[in-house]
């Protein structure tokens, strides 16, 4: 147990480069709204923020309770419809989930997007029977930047939030993991390095990582 180390990842942007689709998928449900948001504007107030946060920005009012359950069920209806046909791992993603297992370190996946979108990127990307701990936004209380989400995933797989190891591609995201305690990998997908809080290693892809570099990064 002491001995036991674990490796967590967020989903979006971090096992799948979804945020395009995101995108197409918001640009849908806010053009029938008569919104343009631009690329600079989705960059700064969309990726790795929560549905609440970015409807109540762009609709420029408070979206809580029964409305936003009723409008984040459309956006992500419309975002699982668009991404069905594509979903792919970012590179040696797999490879490296299925070298970690073979490793014996403890693996979790912990989203803040809703289970049904977890539930299609698991039916397609082959990793799910490898995880000891799966977290969607229907998990947890309080989202990121809160820790809650990866101090219930160190708890799911019995491993102390020092021994943790968080794959993260968001501000809110590494914010969260930093919060909890954690040694974070920057995956570089959806901004740089300056726009991301400091991380302990930071990737574009898998193909540079292996079990050795992610035990190396725990100490």
């Amino acid at each position: 147990m002491n001995n036991a180390i674990a490796v967590i990842f967020d989903m979006d942007g971090v096992i799948c480069h979804t945020n395009p689709y995101h995108s197409m998928a918001f640009r849908e449900f806010f053009a029938v709204r008569n919104l343009a948001p631009t690329d600079e504007e989705f960059a700064e107030h969309m990726f790795g923020k929560s549905n609440r946060y970015i409807l109540s920005h762009f609709l420029q009012r408070t979206v809580d309770g029964e409305e936003l359950a009723l409008l984040e069920d459309e956006k992500e209806s419309l975002f699982r419809k668009i991404y069905e046909p594509y979903v792919e791992p970012i590179a040696h993603n797999v490879e490296f989930i299925t070298d970690l297992h073979a490793h014996g370190v403890a693996l979790g996946v912990a989203t803040s997007a809703p289970r049904a979108n977890l539930d299609l990127i698991m039916s397609k990307v082959p990793i799910r029977d490898l995880m000891g701990s799966v977290l969607a936004s229907e998990d947890v209380q309080r989202h990121k930047p809160d820790p809650e989400v990866y101090l219930t995933s160190a708890r799911n797989l019995g491993v102390s939030p020092d021994r943790c190891l968080v794959f993260e591609d968001s501000f809110s995201g590494i914010t969260a993991a930093r919060n909890a305690g954690m040694k974070v990998v920057g995956v570089l997908t959806s901004h740089t390095k300056e726009e991301l809080p400091p991380c302990d290693h930071y990737i574009y892809d898998y193909t540079t990582m292996s079990y050795q570099i992610a035990a190396s990064l725990i100490g």
